[in-house]
């Protein structure tokens, strides 16, 4: 379960920080609100990371267009018929979580990168609501949403605080890669690089 969360997490945190260099006003808004709750202790840790709503927006958001784990794979119980089609028991389907994020029938402008869709929004990562299932969804749902969570929104945090970012040369986030690279999980293809300019101090 670690090294399964570690790969899914680290790969989620990569596309949130790709969706807001691609988009710097939520770069801006992002960093803004880290750097106004941890402002007063001078540092960043786990025990105000609930009052970052934003952050867990774009997370959400992030989630919704980037599932780490594309295709989600379930074995059927019984027979039953899905739109016309006659699936048998025991016929193993694959759930395209990376399509229903995307669904323009579900979503408002559904190819936008938009965290404010998830501001004050019931949907959440139990399952519940089937457009959103970056964890699955049932009894056979990832078990270690907690842990993924919380290893996204404290690096995230810790980058936002501590760096501001820019672009290498001849990179703009107007023609930035954002390049998708199917596979077990959905990474981006290409690697991604920017400059750190330090903050604040940053602890050793």
């Amino acid at each position: 379960m670690f090294i399964a969360g570690s790969e899914t997490s680290s790969t989620t945190l990569d596309w949130a920080f790709s969706e807001m260099l691609k988009n710097p006003r939520v770069l801006r808004r992002a960093q803004a609100e880290v750097r106004q709750v941890f402002g007063s202790k001078g540092y960043v840790d786990e025990t105000t990371l609930q009052e970052l709503k934003f952050l867990k927006a774009v997370i959400k958001e992030t989630l919704r267009l980037h599932p780490p784990v594309p295709l989600i794979p379930r074995e059927c119980r019984e027979t039953c018929e899905i739109n016309g089609y006659t699936i048998s028991v025991g016929t193993q389907v694959f759930i395209n979580a990376w399509a229903m994020g995307r669904d323009s029938k579900y979503w408002s402008e559904a190819d936008k990168f938009y965290p404010e869709r998830f501001i004050d929004c019931s949907i959440d990562y139990k399952g519940s609501n089937f457009e959103f299932i970056p964890f699955g969804a049932g009894k056979r749902m990832c078990p270690g949403i907690l842990f993924a969570v919380h290893n996204i929104e404290l690096p995230l945090s810790q980058l936002l605080y501590y760096f501001d970012w820019e672009f290498p040369f001849g990179t703009s986030h107007e023609n930035f890669d954002m390049t998708e690279s199917f596979g077990t999980t959905v990474r981006r293809k290409n690697d991604l690089f920017v400059i750190p300019i330090p903050y604040d101090h940053v602890p050793v």
